[in-house]
């Protein structure tokens, strides 16, 4: 692989890595850490990679990485989901209910299984269809469609304690 290719499959895919690995731990810094992590890592097996699925080869090398940083650093995920909060025209008590209830949403999402949580995530935020979902994390369609309903439930189950 030249220099060129590897600066377009960096161009084409490094948001998406560093996207993937962000809902896998909610912490931006890491996120890019990790996607530059794993673009280095490519760069150094160059010369053994095929070009047939770079983006999957990115996502499983990312998760790699992630998974040894979060072993090696034993520290807890911490995640959150930050809305915009559009304060025009809200009273003091509307918005401290917002407030509440995001904070709920977040400690649920925080509660919700790795998995699950990438894949709502990854639907939700960014729009993916499952198909694409799929491809990006080597899975089966019907396996992401099993994520997001078991997902679906657990806000369902836990979103009104």
């Amino acid at each position: 692989m030249t220099k060129e290719e590897f600066k377009n499959i960096f161009n084409h895919n490094f948001d998406a890595v560093r996207n993937y690995i962000y809902y896998r731990c909610g912490d931006t810094n890491m996120a890019t850490d990790v996607a530059q992590d794993a673009f280095m890592k490519l760069w150094e097996k160059n010369d053994k990679i095929k070009n047939e699925n770079i983006k999957g080869l990115l996502f499983k090398i990312s998760s790699d990485i992630f998974i040894s940083n979060y072993r090696r650093k034993k520290r807890e995920l911490n995640f959150s989901l930050r809305l915009k909060q559009e304060n025009y025209h809200q009273n003091p008590e509307d918005i401290m209910q917002f407030n509440e209830l995001q904070k709920h949403y977040d400690n649920v999402l925080r509660l919700m299984p790795e998995k699950q949580r990438t894949v709502f995530l990854m639907h939700r935020l960014e729009n993916l269809k499952y198909s694409e979902i799929a491809a990006n994390l080597g899975l089966s369609q019907k396996a992401i469609e099993k994520r997001m309903k078991s997902a679906l439930g657990f806000l369902r189950k836990n979103i009104n304690n």
